[in-house]
């Protein structure tokens, strides 16, 4: 009987490893992870201050020189697929095999969308930050792949299967960092809309990325007439230009693990000045 305490399976460990390890030589070519790549350049390049010990999670390592610029730092790799380049480790997002306070920073994308435990992955790298180490995380969020989910919702009614596993959304992302004990959390959402004429390019893109179906329990056969629906719903739904746009919700995570140094809310009534009396009307109007 599983514990209460125990996060449920809702991801398949083997599945997930598979979906890597066939797309592990295709991470650098990847539209998907490009754009995350860059968008964390230039979330990086906000930051000033200095680095030493760095751990980037998942695909995004092929990006590290990218990401980190002309800051020299001690990169450490960790994905769930065999070791590929120096200084990999092979562990899974939810099982990280770090001391605590191990990093100055933690950059995490592209995984964390189907860890079974989120909440405790989130709490991990919290702890192997050191004090005021920053963590920048990324994931698909709610409302990506949309249109694919619908067309095959339709293509197989009446009876549906999940092919899409479960998205969080942004204010739920949020409330995790905030959870999972980080200072000066902060979750914004981007969408990326790209549009297809044919389901099984973006179907292949997914695959190329690596973050395919990987929900647990038996997979149903659908048969050649499902293909045929699903080919007919796409053409319906397509413009002019026969194609159909998707959209990739991308959720950009960050947060500092706490230190007596950051600045603290000022304490309640501490003000010398009251709301009341600049928002008093003036007696000269």
């Amino acid at each position: 009987m599983q514990s209460s305490q125990t996060p449920p399976e809702i991801f398949d460990r083997r599945r997930r490893y598979a979906l890597r390890q066939r797309a592990q030589s295709k991470a650098a070519d990847a539209f998907l992870w490009h754009y995350v790549a860059q968008e964390m350049t230039e979330r990086l390049a906000l930051v000033t201050r200095t680095f030493e010990d760095v751990l980037m999670i998942g695909p995004i390592a092929v990006f590290a020189q990218e990401i980190l610029g002309e800051r020299t730092c001690n990169v450490h790799r960790v994905d769930i697929v065999a070791p590929s380049a120096p200084a990999m480790q092979q562990a899974e997002e939810d099982r990280l095999p770090f001391e605590p306070r191990s990093f100055d920073l933690v950059i995490s994308a592209g995984v964390l969308d189907s860890v079974n435990d989120l909440p405790g992955a989130l709490i991990q790298i919290r702890h192997i930050l050191k004090p005021d180490g920053l963590f920048l995380g990324h994931m698909f969020g709610a409302g990506s792949l949309a249109t694919l989910k619908a067309h095959m919702v339709a293509a197989e009614a009446p009876v549906a299967t999940p092919h899409i596993h479960p998205q969080i959304d942004l204010r739920s992302a949020a409330d995790l960092l905030s959870r999972a004990g980080f200072t000066l959390p902060v979750a914004d959402g981007d969408i990326l809309p790209v549009r297809y004429g044919d389901w099984r390019r973006l179907v292949r893109d997914i695959r190329e990325a690596g973050i395919g179906n990987a929900l647990a329990g038996p997979r149903r056969y659908l048969g050649r007439e499902y293909l045929a629906r699903l080919d007919h719903a796409w053409q319906d739904a397509a413009d002019q230009s026969g194609r159909c746009e998707e959209q990739f919700m991308h959720l950009f995570l960050s947060g500092w693990a706490p230190s007596a140094n950051q600045p603290k809310p000022a304490r309640r009534g501490s003000g010398e000045v009251s709301l009341a009396s600049i928002l008093r009307p003036s007696g000269n109007d």
